[in-house]
């Protein structure tokens, strides 16, 4: 993809998808109780606030503050730092994957904002499932850098597939 329509593109999907997830963020901690729990569409659907001071389902919450600061907000940013140069210098880079590295990059990024402006934790709030099977709760920004995540992974099974037949 040109370089040229790279930038522009990274930065407005960074930008409206960091800010939908801080829009949902604060309709969610000045309308939800801590703990309460919201069920809608037939369970399908629950709302209960959170404060996430771990990762993905709250992997390494349990770390001393030091270490959980140093990994979740030092490191991420430092990585994201490094996906935004990357995203944005690569030589051959398909619109997919950068659509994709732009979703993961929004997401990291409001999740490091959250850190760094609630003093390490992430707020979350949504959680899907049918009965028992369900998932963590997570925000906006963690279906991002999800969705981001497989189209990455589909993107680069695409490449090798057409690569490896030529």
């Amino acid at each position: 993809m040109n370089k040229t329509l790279r930038i522009p593109l990274f930065v407005t999907i960074g930008l409206v998808y960091a800010g939908c997830d801080q829009f949902t963020k604060s309709i969610a901690k000045s309308h939800l109780k801590h703990g309460e729990l919201y069920s809608y569409f037939g369970d399908t659907v629950r709302l209960q606030l959170a404060h996430n001071y771990g990762a993905f389902l709250g992997l390494g919450d349990s770390l001393p503050e030091p270490w959980r600061n140093g990994i979740w907000s030092i490191g991420v940013g430092v990585v994201l730092f490094a996906m935004l140069g990357y995203a944005l210098l690569a030589k051959n880079m398909d619109r997919p994957t950068l659509i994709a590295l732009a979703l993961i990059f929004a997401g990291g990024a409001s999740n490091l904002y959250d850190r760094i402006a609630y003093g390490g934790y992430v707020v979350d709030f949504l959680n899907f499932g049918i009965g028992p099977l369900r998932t963590g709760i997570l925000n906006v920004a963690d279906m991002g850098i999800t969705a981001g995540a497989v189209i990455v992974f589909i993107s680069a099974f695409r490449n090798s597939k057409s690569n490896s037949t030529s």
